[in-house]
């Protein structure tokens, strides 16, 4: 594989040049704002445990990936970019299970996986239903369906968490709809609309983990299942 391999697919991207992108670069500082305000609110509530400083890394992972991988666009930088989100999306399912639904470690990793399985069944639909529509955006989806749906499930039990996920998957999908429309509107539209993702999306990862700190329960150490 070649890992210095250009990648071109946003519409503000001109050229191989470091700063091709400085709109879709620069937007990624949302992120770490988002991972600071998550930081400064555990820290006052003190619920600054291993679950959200892991997930409030992983914000800063996410923003630190994406801004190399629009500065660089190679190869290398794209997976510094995914892999993040991955293991964000992940550890988020698994915690909320722990920490919203109450069960222990092992059946949270369980139901993670079960997730996943679910993950591959729902892409191949949603691939072969929405790709012509929103095109690469079709991949995130099922996370947006997750939040959905485990929003809805909590909100069912009256947790007060679901409305934290249900607000962060409606932003969510105005996040994939400016997506989506990048290359389209690119013509009249030069820097396109990737930018608005980052923002939106700093917004999302943020609500998701101060819905965790607030309602949350505290995991116990010994509690395995």
């Amino acid at each position: 594989m070649d890992w210095s391999r250009q990648i071109d697919g946003y519409c503000e991207r001109l050229g191989p040049e470091f700063w091709a992108e400085p709109w879709n670069a620069i937007t990624n500082a949302a992120f770490i704002i988002a991972a600071l305000v998550c930081l400064v609110i555990a820290m006052r509530r003190g619920r600054l445990d291993g679950p959200v400083s892991w997930l409030i890394f992983l914000i800063t992972a996410i923003g630190v990936g994406s801004f190399l991988f629009h500065s660089y666009a190679t190869v290398w930088a794209a997976i510094a970019d995914v892999l993040p989100i991955g293991l964000f999306i992940l550890s988020y399912f698994t915690i909320s299970m722990r920490c919203y639904g109450g069960y222990g470690w092992g059946l949270s990793l369980g139901l993670t996986v079960g997730y996943v399985v679910a993950l591959f069944a729902v892409s191949s639909v949603v691939n072969l239903l929405l790709r012509d529509l929103i095109g690469g955006s079709v991949s995130y989806v099922p996370a947006f369906l997750a939040l959905l749906a485990v929003g809805g499930w909590l909100m069912g039990r009256d947790h007060p968490a679901g409305w934290w996920l249900i607000g962060a998957g409606l932003v969510f999908a105005v996040s994939i709809g400016f997506r989506t429309v990048d290359i389209p509107l690119c013509e009249n539209y030069a820097t396109g609309t990737h930018w608005l993702w980052h923002i939106l999306n700093g917004v999302v990862l943020g609500s998701l983990v101060i819905g965790l700190i607030r309602h949350g329960r505290r995991p116990e150490p010994k509690e395995v299942f």
